[in-house]
């Protein structure tokens, strides 16, 4: 028997400051098995940080690691025209390079220890393709994670290359940095 995902519900208040957007979010988060709790909190602020572009409501995460020939998130027109791919960890050139075909603007959000690693090894090939490449601290990453309930309330800011993120118990801060 195939291992079901673990489904985690988040109330977001978001206050993005360099965008001028302050929704609040109801955003049901699907954990695949074999998908750990850090990456799927990467895909969460990375959803947040994308949702000021997001009018329509048209931005989703999708089946993701059961997939793929999927983004980990993707914002498609309402005629299913790719707007945005958006990939969390480390994909292959070959991934990429497709997704650029398919997807009129791809990002990539890096975030554990072989971050690094993976950006030399492949920076030269990347950046011959129109992508753009993040990476979180990957400690900030793991004490966030700590702090996931099955259902959680949290309130996020997003200032700069930041974001604080009150949960019941803490207040943390997740800074990215741009890679290309």
């Amino acid at each position: 028997m195939a291992l079901k995902p673990t489904i985690y519900k988040f109330n977001i208040t978001l206050a993005d400051i360099n965008n001028h957007h302050y929704p609040n979010l109801n955003l049901t988060v699907a954990q695949h098995p074999s998908e750990t709790i850090e990456r799927m909190i990467v895909r969460l602020l990375v959803f947040c940080l994308h949702s000021f572009d997001d009018s329509e409501n048209l931005l989703a995460f999708t089946k993701g690691l059961s997939s793929a020939d999927d983004p980990d998130i993707w914002q498609k027109t309402l005629d299913d025209q790719l707007l945005s791919w958006i990939d969390v960890g480390e994909p292959s050139f070959d991934r990429m390079k497709k997704a650029c075909r398919l997807a009129k603007n791809t990002f990539v959000y890096s975030f554990n220890t072989k971050s690094d690693v993976w950006w030399k090894q492949n920076k030269s090939q990347f950046e011959t393709l129109p992508i753009q490449f993040f990476a979180f601290q990957w400690a900030q990453i793991q004490a966030l994670a700590k702090q996931v309930e099955r259902k959680s309330s949290w309130s996020i800011t997003i200032s700069d290359d930041s974001l604080y993120v009150s949960t019941t118990i803490e207040q943390l801060e997740m800074n990215w940095r741009v890679l290309k």
